[in-house]
């Protein structure tokens, strides 16, 4: 119940800054132009808050906050008093409306930005790019990439971080083409290595995208201490300590913590015999793993995590860390690219090319919120820039209904010279409706989906 009240609190969270800043980019931008705003709401339904500004406009925090809008004085939705006129928004130039409605998916895109940029500039923290393994007869091996190499550069995108690498071979792995990877092999000298373009354009579409062409991280070889017990599982009733030094298991000797996770998940519900050091002393004790579910059936578990030496761990972290100047750039070009990469997998998803469980859904948005809530607060402002980005690029799209398709309605009137017939946006905002209906039933399926597998 704690893990699903803060994913919840998460969700709502992350919901409500995304649509402020949307909102508030439609709402700037009306009020700079002249335009008065009758109402700037965050949610939807029954008012949970409400304050009427000096100039009387209304602000409100709603009960569903699944969206946003900002209501402005306009003549097609009700009466306007003659003294107004000038102030609504149908009856302003042609690119102050183009203006307004762009500022929202603009705002979401330059938020995405600020984050990065913040991000940048205090040090982004995450894993070198070390290959920890590779698969034989893989896209990896048959470039020649071994264990141990460290990747600089995917084509000419560099990978200081595990992050980097995952992203660049997204990026560059739709195009088809070979693909050029710089390592630094384990005795420092830099090579130059081809990934086969048709092998990766044969890939599945997803984050999964490093075990797909054969590698895995190598993770530091942690000793077999324990760091945290949860209280009333196994391992604390048996009696373990934070501390505990596990020397073997039913005579077996255990010098590593992987070592240690293997023997307790291959004996669900069987007594293990441990032998452990705790300050100086040699102990036995016997524990029983508590049987639950795995991918294949039951594995044990015991309820304890590893102590985690910072000197060891040092050894395979990268910071990245730029100047307040040279962060603008980066985090303006890291936008464009996540942009980029999100417009062409939907482009692959309506071709048929690139597979539907790209699609996310609020379950996996809620998801994602709390996953990322609870590894700290950089991960959650990352997860923020991603939502925020996909927002913008969503309501850029040529439907009615989004920002994009009010985007349209004025290249017609731009092209024609009058506004479209009232009876053809109508009709457009049906078929937005249906269109939208359409794609956020078929999100929730994908969750379901992806919740019952």
């Amino acid at each position: 119940m704690p893990d699903l009240l803060h994913t919840l609190l998460s969700f709502v969270a992350a919901l409500a800054i995304l649509i402020a800043v949307h909102e508030f980019g439609h709402f700037w931008v009306a009020r700079r132009l002249g335009v008065k705003v009758l109402r700037f709401s965050i949610g939807f339904g029954r008012p949970l808050l409400r304050r009427v500004g000096r100039d009387g406009t209304e602000y409100v925090l709603a009960g569903i906050p699944l969206g946003g809008y900002v209501k402005m004085l306009d003549e097609r939705e009700e009466a306007v008093d003659p003294a107004e006129a000038h102030l609504s928004f149908n009856r302003q130039l042609l690119w102050k409306r183009t203006a307004i409605v762009l500022a929202g998916p603009l705002f979401n895109l330059a938020f995405a930005i600020l984050l990065y940029w913040g991000i940048l500039v205090v040090g982004d923290t995450g894993s070198r790019a070390l290959i920890g393994t590779v698969t034989p007869g893989s896209i990896a091996a048959e470039a020649g990439l071994e264990v141990g190499d460290e990747m600089l550069r995917i084509g000419d995108r560099p990978t200081p971080t595990w992050e980097a690498a995952i992203f660049a071979l997204m990026a560059e792995s739709l195009d088809g083409e070979d693909l050029p990877v710089t390592i630094r092999d384990r005795y420092g000298d830099e090579q130059r290595f081809i990934l086969d373009g048709r092998a990766l354009a044969a890939l599945p579409d997803d984050p999964a995208i490093l075990t797909h062409i054969g590698l895995s991280p190598a993770q530091p070889p942690l000793p077999p201490r324990i760091g945290s017990l949860v209280p009333g599982e196994a391992a604390a009733e048996a009696g373990l300590k934070p501390g505990d030094l596990i020397l073997g298991t039913q005579g077996e000797p255990i010098t590593t913590w992987d070592q240690w996770v293997k023997q307790v998940r291959d004996h669900p519900g069987q007594p293990l015999a441990v032998q452990l050091e705790r300050k100086g002393e040699e102990i036995e004790l016997e524990l029983t793993p508590r049987p639950v579910p795995g991918p294949s059936g039951e594995i044990g578990r015991v309820g304890a995590g590893v102590e985690v030496p910072e000197e060891l761990v040092a050894q395979y972290r990268a910071v990245v860390r730029l100047g307040p100047l040279d962060a603008i750039q980066a985090a303006f070009l890291k936008t464009a690219d996540m942009s980029w990469l999100m417009l062409k997998v939907m482009g692959r998803m309506l071709t048929g090319q690139a597979s539907l469980e790209n699609l996310s859904g609020p379950i996996s948005i809620a998801e994602g919120a709390g996953r990322s809530a609870s590894h700290g607060l950089a991960y959650f402002i990352k997860f923020l820039a991603v939502v925020s980005i996909s927002l913008g690029v969503l309501n850029l799209l040529p439907i009615p209904l989004l920002d994009g398709g009010h985007l349209l309605y004025f290249l017609f009137e731009a092209v024609k010279g009058s506004p479209l017939s009232e009876q053809v946006q109508m009709l457009g905002q049906r078929i937005g409706v249906l269109l939208l209906a359409a794609l956020m039933s078929l999100a929730f399926y994908v969750d379901i989906q992806r919740l019952l597998n």
